[in-house]
């Protein structure tokens, strides 16, 4: 009876693995492998290969991060936080610059992108943060505030001076999610808005680079510089468009195989979809990565400990933002700020960041009635 009654815990964990979710990524990934081999096929060689094998290594770490109790993350949260953010200091002193962004540190054949495990970082040390400090009735309060304002500030700011405006504004929209969430009270939270707005102009005036103020001005005026800081938008709306219901078929975008769009693998990789498959399959997509919303947050419903529900709160939030910014994006619905599509887009860092965000979602859910 001891026996049996020892591996009913293990057992309840077993049973609670998130099958139907990791089925999901899995094929928006796979998807997303198939629709690079179309991207690539203008000149960034078989990029499609080397994606499938950092899914290959992802899988394995969703596999080994579901065995080891997630809780332990909370003793590692600050040690993790402190190892990214000394990582992008190590990008701005000895990083990789390609086209004019230093992002990457080369470590022989494999190249690490920081601010992209900075967003899991940043997930992390909130949901420890919040976990160990309870709101008093009412809210936070500004004062018990400032150490997390502190903790996304200062990635933000590092990613910042890569430039990487687009990762910059995705760690801070899923860093402030995860505050609201927390419950800040409406004086502070209209506060904030207030500083924001304020903030806003004070960083467009001396913060942002020349071509990062074109990409709002071109957004407002998309014709004004059509073949200059609007080539991009208007590309990429035009191959969303040109798509029409059913797409023009694999392999066959005019846009995306004559190498009108620009960074199709990256930041423009649903453009080349919209533009293959149609607005059917388009739909299809966006329903799909709603359902991972949907599941993340039901993860944080059911998570037996606050520290659990912040870190799927903070998932949540960073696939609904990449989402909604990307597809906002290419469409011409947002300026072009180069952020990339979760587990579509081109790149070794992005991938393994969102595969593991997944691996600790099922690792959540798993101990959700063990303990």
């Amino acid at each position: 009876m001891e026996l049996s009654s020892s591996l009913r815990p293990r057992n309840r964990v077993v049973a609670n693995f998130g099958w139907p979710a990791l089925l999901l990524t899995l094929a928006i990934a796979g998807l997303g492998v198939w629709n690079l081999n179309s991207a690539s096929r203008t000149g960034h060689g078989n990029i499609w290969m080397t994606q499938l094998v950092w899914l290959g290594v992802g899988l394995v770490c969703i596999l080994g991060l579901a065995l080891w109790d997630y809780r332990h993350l909370m003793a590692l949260a600050y040690p993790i936080y402190g190892a990214v953010v000394l990582a992008l200091v190590g990008v701005l002193v000895k990083g990789k610059t390609v086209l004019g962004a230093r992002r990457w540190l080369d470590f022989g054949q494999v190249r690490l992108q920081p601010s992209e495990l900075a967003k899991l970082a940043v997930i992390i040390v909130l949901a420890r943060y919040f976990h160990d400090r309870l709101a008093q009735r009412g809210g936070y309060r500004l004062r018990d505030l400032l150490i997390p304002f502190a903790l996304i500030l200062l990635p933000v700011g590092l990613v910042m001076k890569q430039p990487d405006l687009g990762t910059a504004l995705i760690i801070a929209a899923v860093g402030l999610t995860i505050c609201v969430f927390a419950r800040i009270r409406l004086a502070i939270l209209a506060t904030l808005l207030v500083v924001g707005a304020t903030g806003s102009v004070v960083v467009w005036s001396h913060f942002l680079k020349g071509y990062q103020k074109r990409r709002v001005e071109t957004f407002l005026n998309p014709d004004g510089d059509a073949l200059g800081a609007g080539y991009h938008a208007i590309q990429s709306m035009i191959a969303v468009g040109s798509g029409q219901l059913s797409g023009k078929g694999f392999g066959q975008g005019t846009q995306t195989q004559l190498s009108f769009l620009p960074e199709q693998h990256t930041d423009f990789i649903f453009s080349v979809w919209a533009e293959e498959h149609g607005f059917v399959w388009c739909v299809v997509l966006i329903l799909a990565y709603f359902g991972i919303v949907v599941w993340t947050l039901t993860v944080a419903g059911r998570a037996r400990e606050r520290f659990g529900t912040f870190c799927a709160v903070g998932v949540a939030a960073l696939f609904a933002w990449h989402v909604f910014i990307n597809i906002g994006m290419v469409s011409g619905l947002l300026p072009v700020v180069g952020v990339t599509l979760p587990l579509m887009s081109y790149g070794g860092s992005s991938l393994l960041t969102v595969l593991l965000a997944v691996g600790l979602l099922l690792n959540i859910d798993m101990r959700r009635n063990v303990f």
